[in-house]
């Protein structure tokens, strides 16, 4: 999931947060629920924010959904632009993209 640090805020691109579906998976439903609850901003459209203060229950919640096996790692993996710091708490789950042109918009952070 595309994603960047602004000012102690994580913001993950809209496009990668898991969509709700009605008659979709359990386990992606239950992922998009739990991603949900602990985000401070989650709006249709816009960047999902979580505040540093819940980074480490991302992380565990990450970590257990990615364990489970039935969610790949392009779901469950933070991926921040190559230059970018990658903050102690979310270091377990998270990787740099591969090249700029991946986290184009990350990098972008009205666009994003």
């Amino acid at each position: 999931m595309r994603c960047y640090v602004d000012s102690s805020v994580l913001l993950i691109h809209q496009d990668d947060v898991p969509p709700y579906k009605k008659q979709g998976s359990v386990v992606r439903n239950s992922y998009f629920w739990a991603l949900k609850s602990i985000a401070d901003t989650a709006r249709f459209d816009q960047p999902w924010e979580f505040e540093q203060s819940v980074w480490i229950a991302l992380c565990r919640l990450l970590t257990s959904f990615a364990m489970s096996g039935y969610l790949g790692d392009r779901e469950t993996l933070l991926e921040f632009p190559p230059d970018a710091q990658i903050p102690d708490e979310l270091r377990a789950m998270s990787t740099w993209a591969s090249d700029a042109h991946d986290c184009s918009e990350a990098a972008d952070a009205p666009n994003f």
